[in-house]
């Protein structure tokens, strides 16, 4: 366990039986494509569509919903939100996102709080903000290359300079990092294998 300024991470705290039963049950749901912000329905999506999505984004996934999962993932929020000093108020939690990246396939740079203040009427999220999300590595760092998870901490700093960082702390199967939403980060792509995650999104009222 180790505190930085802009994330928290947990090393190899979740046992493989865990993430290994989380990889064989969300395979057995068909996946579909991942999108971005602004691309809505990757079923109504055309090619031209497509095409633009994938130069900033190239993955599948699968939604789950179940309580077992987040049982074993929330309790490390809870902790890092604590332990980092960050003691954000939230009350909700998103669908958790599986996301399956096979050679080639990455996600660029982006913050997971970019939609701002959601607009859901009648729904535990309306009116409110993502505030901590966390990623749990469910692959073995044996079984894929490339795919590093790398953060930039460059709108911290007054000049906007590049300010990379690679959290190869998080590789390990079972490890957790948790960060603020706003942080800029990204999956770099696969260059051999498949990388398995997990992606939970913790929301709460806006300056809370």
């Amino acid at each position: 366990m180790n505190l930085h300024h802009h994330y928290w991470f947990f090393k190899k705290v979740v046992p493989d039986r865990i993430c290994d039963e989380i990889i064989k049950y969300a395979i057995s749901i068909k996946d579909q494509m991942a999108v971005t912000g602004g691309f809505g329905d990757p079923k109504k999506l055309n090619q031209n569509q497509i095409k633009d999505l994938k130069k900033k984004r190239d993955s599948n996934i699968v939604w789950l919903s179940d309580r077992w999962i987040y049982q074993e993932v929330q309790p490390y929020v809870t902790q890092a939100n604590s332990s980092a000093g960050w003691n954000f108020q939230w009350d909700h939690s998103e669908a958790c996102q599986f996301t399956k990246y096979k050679k080639g396939q990455y996600y660029d740079w982006h913050c997971d709080g970019w939609a701002g203040i959601y607009h859901r009427p009648n729904t535990p999220s309306h009116g409110k903000i993502r505030k901590l999300s966390v990623t749990l590595s469910l692959s073995d760092d044996k079984e894929y290359k490339g795919g590093d998870f790398e953060v930039d901490f460059r709108d911290k700093d007054p000049d906007k300079k590049p300010n990379t960082r690679i959290v190869k702390e998080i590789r390990p199967k079972g490890s957790i990092i948790v960060f603020p939403s706003d942080l800029w980060h990204r999956v770099k792509p696969i260059t051999k294998g498949i990388r398995y995650s997990l992606v939970i999104w913790n929301l709460g009222w806006p300056f809370k």
